[in-house]
């Protein structure tokens, strides 16, 4: 194929719309080894068991909308960025879902108060440890599933780009909510590959995710997305380095 073919593909991939947190737009192009564990059910279960819930930094509520038969009475959700709240609102408020608009961090503190909630989830956001603990009610359960610092750091390495996170791992997370009074009741770990079919997904995937690849262009990252095309018609692979971790603690009764 011509380059100039190539290019005008890729620009198309990156005119293409993103809202809330779905890549749908990518089935069957950009896949994940399966993980050994499974947040939803994860999730649903321990919503089984709670009065209330919060669900940190949402999206456009794709996730918590798959676990809607298990939501209990009250059910609060936080989101930042103004198209996902917007959407969040949308969709959840109708439902009878609270939808707050709150800056998530690992420092700044949480508008609820203490012993808010039975059960709070999150889902690769940022968590203060300290906030976590103090809003749960005794008995209560945070659940988190984390993206692995490293994450597609060689995909990343094609762009001249690093992992701005790469300390974001179990061994940083756990010490803290030890540390913040709650007890781990499980914590897993899984490494594998994230795959895609054509450098145009990588495309519509990189415009998703800007953090990766800062102020990433078709046209000011040619070099590195030809680099990428060569690499596919040479060895029929465009695999990066996966990882998850998901972390379970629980608040003592006393």
């Amino acid at each position: 194929m011509d380059p100039t073919d190539y290019l005008a593909i890729w620009q198309r991939e990156e005119t293409q719309p993103f809202a809330g947190w779905d890549f749908s737009y990518l089935a069957g192009r950009m896949l994940e080894d399966p993980l050994p564990w499974d947040y939803i059910a994860q999730a649903s279960g321990l919503m089984d068991d709670a009065a209330s819930v919060l669900d940190m930094d949402t999206g456009g509520g794709e996730r918590l909308l798959d676990m809607q038969a298990h939501w209990p009475p009250r059910v609060v959700a936080t989101e930042e960025y103004p198209p996902n709240l917007a959407l969040a609102t949308e969709r959840l408020t109708p439902l009878g879902v609270e939808v707050r608009d709150v800056h998530i961090t690992d420092i700044d503190p949480l508008p609820f108060a203490d012993g808010e909630f039975a059960l709070v989830l999150n889902r690769h956001s940022a968590f203060n440890a300290a906030e976590i603990a103090r809003i749960l009610t005794p008995g209560g359960s945070f659940l988190t599933q984390q993206v692995h610092g490293m994450w597609t750091y060689d995909l990343m390495a094609y762009f001249g780009a690093k992992p701005q996170w790469p300390t974001a791992t179990p061994e940083r997370y756990i010490p803290r909510l030890q540390a913040a009074g709650l007890e781990i009741a499980q914590a897993q770990e899984w490494q594998g590959k994230l795959r895609f079919t054509d450098v145009g997904a990588i495309v519509y995937y990189l415009k998703c995710v800007p953090w990766e690849v800062p102020n990433f262009t078709v046209a000011t990252h040619q070099a590195a997305l030809f680099a990428l095309q060569e690499r596919l018609d040479q060895t029929g692979d465009l695999s990066f380095f996966a990882g998850y971790y998901t972390i379970e603690a629980r608040k003592p009764l006393r």
